[in-house]
């Protein structure tokens, strides 16, 4: 859609007027969510200089994709429209594997949202969440669970206990019980987030359908092999509906079904899994990318299994 947007816009307008730019902005937008992050930076790029030449560069549109910088000398550093261009940096510096940067950012905005509108604003807590995410990311389990405990209880006493928010740190709360070893906490965080999310959305959305799928991860690690199993077919169908086939998500599933079959002993059927997903991995990461390289680990380990050990050797990276 951006892109028939966008070729009208340039046929009818020219490729710098401010409705092309627009476009070209949303596209980065859409790239930066799609993880294509040097795309999106370069569309960014472009929006800001046809920007800065056609509107100057205090405009509002210009400072909109210069944000940071811009936001800061217009209306100063500690505005609420400068703290949530510092959490976004903060997603962003996450996606691209800048940890401590994105640690920066949050603590920035953090502070900002605490003294400018209180420590139980919704603001204040997204951040306090972003916050859980990165310290679980860096293997900080103590920190990330202050952290979502705090989001989860402002949570609930600013927007009830069903709101989408809360589900959200609900399921964040069980990935950090499910890393702490404590598989009982964790199931009864799903079980809540699973609950939420279908009441709210429906049972084929994409949150039901990733709590669904922390529900098999957790259901294999505690080895009840049969019920993981049919949470990851539950969850294939519904990506399949949902998403498509070759989407990543989809992917993703297909993989783990790949390990569950394989810790089942069904060899044959853990093959295929990991032939579907290393082949759609392959065309939307290409051949380099760790999603690819763990899946052609899994089959190296499944061939090893099987005493294929020419197929073995060929998994194997160079």
């Amino acid at each position: 859609m951006y892109q028939q947007a966008l070729q009208g816009y340039e046929k009818a307008f020219g490729p710098e007027h401010t409705s092309t730019l627009t476009t070209v902005n949303n596209l980065g937008l859409l790239y930066s969510a799609q993880g294509k992050l040097d795309e999106a930076e370069k569309i960014y790029q472009r929006a800001l200089q046809g920007y800065e030449k056609a509107l100057g560069p205090e405009h509002t549109s210009t400072l909109a994709t210069r944000a940071l910088q811009g936001k800061e000398k217009a209306v100063g550093p500690e505005h609420t429209s400068t703290l949530t261009t510092v959490n976004n940096l903060g997603l962003l510096y996450s996606a691209q594997g800048k940890l401590g940067e994105a640690e920066k950012m949050y603590q920035r905005a953090l502070q900002g949202y605490e003294k400018a509108l209180g420590p139980e604003h919704t603001s204040t807590l997204t951040t306090v969440n972003n916050l859980g995410n990165l310290y679980l990311n860096q293997g900080k389990l103590d920190e990330a669970e202050k952290m979502y405990q705090q989001a989860l209880q402002g949570y609930e006493k600013a927007l009830g206990p069903e709101h989408t928010s809360i589900l959200d740190t609900v399921n964040n709360l069980g990935l950090l019980y499910s890393a702490q070893g404590k598989l009982g906490e964790a199931e009864k965080m799903y079980q809540r987030a699973l609950q939420g999310y279908e009441n709210a959305f429906g049972p084929e959305h994409t949150s039901t359908l990733d709590t669904v799928n922390n529900l098999g991860l957790l259901y294999s690690n505690q080895g009840k092999l049969g019920e993981a199993e049919k949470i990851y077919q539950r969850t294939l169908q519904g990506k399949k509906k949902a998403l498509g086939p070759k989407h990543t998500s989809t992917l993703d599933t297909v993989n783990n079904l790949g390990l569950l079959y394989s810790a089942q002993g069904k060899l044959g059927e853990a093959e295929k899994m990991y032939q579907r997903a290393l082949q759609g991995y392959e065309k939307a990461f290409g051949p380099e990318h760790t999603s690819t390289l763990n899946t052609v680990n899994n089959l190296g380990n499944l061939y090893s299994d099987q005493g294929k050990l020419d197929e073995t050797e060929k998994m194997q990276p160079i």
